[in-house]
């Protein structure tokens, strides 16, 4: 290496630079990921990235281990090697009553009798992928995942995508020079439904849980691949070297917690310590209310004794499973029922979807019939056959979905599943386009496909037509009053009044309702009209950069494509559909009978929900999805639970905790009305 290449030889002021935007964007990461409390906006965030990028690009000698640049991905690894922890990293007892926890308690009290009297600090637990992370002088120097507990496999490119997983700790006097800080990485709900949506509309293989998904993303080989995906991380153990006499200032598990947040690591807020073993059961019964307002998978609490002095005396089980620590597991959300059918519907876009009847079976408190069965090759790959034994799960939102057969009750009498080759609605041959999952139906005139593809268009995502759902699309088809969705807008309070279930009221409702929807705005319509890959994000970006259907009606394969946000199959789809003399001919009628063909143009830099975060909660008037659109308009971001960066809590009827939240970190707390007249005002 020259001199000129050196960093001795380097300009001070560059060195300078270089440091400062690395000390920054670690700042930022932990006002933001630990403190809940950001200064530094996701643009100057960008900016600050991408200047330094742009440095080591020039001078690679100034890269360093815990570079931020190092987030967005390294060069792919060809495998994974085998690494040691520094300690084997446990597996857990469960307990699934209240009953086996106090037995818990008992058998501990007869080894260390102090045990009642020491409390508990009990904490979510995390449905994630456990990992170590070894930190050197206070940098990351190696992820691993958990492996079979002693040797994990090296995963530190991936790990270092991982945005609150800090590469430097902050300084704190008294830190070991060799550590590892275990914890879990998780996908969030919200992302975990953002990335299915878009990997949808890319026409790509949707995840079947975020628990997979996240074990997924940590285990690819191309740590680009990774740093796509919107992975989380929480901390909960600091383990030290056993060879060294290293000592951390902590006595019990609450102050690892505390311990950990100071070093900038972050750590689950949904913790508490409880006094007895009374306390512990009520927060498992508190912990199980929560489930339903989390942005992360839970499936129980982890109970741990509190004092760090006893867990040695307490002692390791079959060198497996800690005493001083024990999981309280949910009912859990797994059955065994009979797979009755495998199914076929037609989609709006043609898709052809399986799914299974299944022998009603109770599942976490729901009756379950139906469930998910993605696609011909997932029925191949799990080996699916009609009166198979099963294993549904369903989890949280998630759809119920088929995990796999029980192998070893086999009968004899299952049958194999054959895919279809034509339409079970028209008996078109079916199609499979290259590089896809799914099988189409290419029939336009499909009674299936037309069906559905007024559904869509009529639904609330769409065009919002209330009043207007699937057994009166039903009827209108039977009825032969609508072929296509601009016969809608023909519609007259006299022929719906000749429907069943239909009066004079309602037929002037539906006619109003009608009417109304033309005002909707162009993503609206672009989603509605069912093009292949066009979800919802699609369409508002699709709509907002071409402003009017002409000019995206006139746009090129190619122009679509240079889309930020646009994928090459997204924008072939969108060529075709626009390029069909059928689909161009349906558009035409649209514009014909009156409805909105342009995007509204808001200037977002200008309102006061600019650069806002906002969190919405209970019943509106509006539906949620129409005040999460109405905020991201007008340049705000919406997010899933009240922290300290959040500026406004949009509360409704029936808030729940979320309010009590919003109260106690003193966030402003608005209505609708207060939203709608915050959006329509500007700043100077």
């Amino acid at each position: 290496m020259s001199d000129a290449a050196t960093p001795d030889a380097l300009s001070p002021t560059l060195l300078q630079r270089v440091e400062e935007l690395r000390r920054r964007l670690h700042e930022a990461n932990y006002e933001y990921y630990v403190l809940d409390s950001p200064t530094l906006s996701d643009a100057d965030w960008d900016r600050m990235l991408r200047e330094l990028k742009e440095i080591e690009a020039a001078h690679p000698e100034l890269m360093t281990p815990d570079s931020p640049t190092l987030r967005v991905g390294a060069e792919p690894a060809t495998q994974f090697r085998k690494v040691q922890h520094l300690a084997p990293m446990y597996s857990l007892d469960n307990a699934f009553s209240a009953d086996e926890l106090t037995a818990w308690e008992e058998r501990n009290a007869r080894i260390a009798s102090e045990v009642r009297d020491a409390g508990y600090v009990t904490e979510l637990k995390i449905d994630g992928t456990a990992v170590a992370l070894r930190y050197e002088d206070g940098v990351l120097v190696r992820g691993a995942t958990r492996g079979n507990g002693a040797i994990g496999e090296e995963i530190t490119k991936n790990i270092r995508t991982i945005r609150d997983i800090p590469l430097r700790l902050r300084e704190t006097k008294g830190m070991p020079d060799v550590l590892e800080i275990r914890g879990e990485v998780y996908m969030p709900l919200s992302g975990f439904r953002e990335m299915n949506e878009r990997r949808e509309e890319a026409g790509e293989p949707v995840f079947a849980n975020p628990r997979n998904a996240a074990a997924g993303a940590l285990r690819q080989l191309d740590p680009r691949l990774t740093a796509q995906r919107p992975l989380r991380f929480f901390g909960f153990q600091i383990q030290l070297d056993p060879d060294r006499n290293d000592r951390l200032p902590a006595q019990t598990q609450q102050d690892i917690l505390a311990l950990l947040q100071e070093w900038g690591v972050p750590v689950n807020p949904n913790r508490t310590m409880c006094g007895t073993m009374l306390a512990v059961i009520e927060y498992t019964k508190h912990a199980e209310t929560q489930r339903e307002g989390l942005d992360y998978g839970i499936d129980g609490v982890v109970v741990k004794v509190a004092p760090l002095e006893l867990w040695p005396e307490l002692g390791v089980v079959g060198g497996r499973e800690p005493r001083y620590s024990i999981a309280y597991k949910f009912p859990p959300d797994l059955a065994v029922t009979r797979l009755l059918a495998i199914e076929l519907n037609v989609g709006r876009t043609g898709s052809i979807n399986p799914y299974a009847r299944l022998e009603p079976v109770e599942i976490g408190g729901a009756m379950v019939k139906l469930a998910t069965l993605h696609n011909f090759d997932d029925i191949a790959r799990k080996d699916l056959r009609t009166g198979d034994m099963v294993v549904v799960k369903r989890a949280g939102e998630v759809i119920p979905q088929v995990v796999g057969p029980v192998v070893e009750r086999r009968t004899g009498a299952e049958r194999e599943f054959v895919p279809p080759t034509r339409c079970p609605s028209c008996d078109t041959e079916i199609e499979r386009p290259a590089g896809e999952v799914m099988a189409y139906c290419p029939n336009s005139a499909c009674p299936a496909r037309i069906y559905w593809g007024l559904v869509h268009f009529v639904s609330q995502d769409a065009m919002d037509i209330r009043g207007l759902g699937e057994r009166t699309v039903a009827q209108l088809l039977e009825a032969d009053l609508v072929r296509d969705h601009a016969d809608l807008y023909g519609l007259t309070e006299a022929q719906l009044a000749g429907l069943d279930g239909f009066g004079t009221v309602s037929a002037r409702n539906l006619v109003q309702s009608i009417a109304t929807s033309r005002e909707q705005p162009l993503s609206r319509l672009l989603f509605g009209l069912g093009i292949r890959h066009v979800g919802t994000h699609a369409a508002q970006v699709l709509a907002r950069e071409f402003g009017t259907m002409a000019a995206l009606m006139d746009a090129e394969v190619a122009s679509l494509a240079a889309v930020h946000g646009i994928g090459g199959t997204t924008a072939e789809a969108v060529g075709a559909f626009m390029a069909d003399p059928h689909n161009r001919a349906l558009v035409e009628r649209l514009a014909a009978a009156g409805l909105n063909m342009d995007e509204p143009v808001e200037r977002a830099e200008h309102s006061t929900l600019a650069g806002r975060t906002f969190v919405v909660t209970g019943t509106h008037g509006m539906s949620r999805k129409e005040i999460t659109s109405l905020i991201e308009r007008h340049g705000g971001r919406v997010t899933g639970g009240v922290s300290r960066s959040t500026d406004y809590l949009v509360a409704g009827e029936s808030p729940g905790s979320k309010l009590d939240r919003a109260r106690e970190l003193g966030v402003r707390i608005i209505d609708e009305q207060e939203l709608l007249a915050l959006a329509a005002s500007e700043v100077n």
